[in-house]
């Protein structure tokens, strides 16, 4: 699974990074720091719960398929 985020979009909510601060890192000025990751095996549903947590719905769960 893969997470992508539209990063120029973010407006600085942090709600992802309260969910899931190790998965969602913040910048300086408290946006979020990275375009997307991998998920680490075991940490699917936080980093679908972060997803879910942000208003404007730009972090994109990417599952892959086999």
């Amino acid at each position: 699974m893969k997470i992508r985020i539209e990063k120029a979009q973010c407006t600085g909510n942090a709600r992802c990074h309260a969910v899931a601060e190790h998965l969602y890192p913040l910048d300086d000025e408290g946006y979020i720091a990275i375009t997307g990751f991998d998920v680490p095996p075991g940490q699917e549903s936080l980093a679908r719960r972060g997803a879910r947590a942000c208003p404007e719905r730009i972090i994109f769960v990417e599952d892959d398929k086999a």
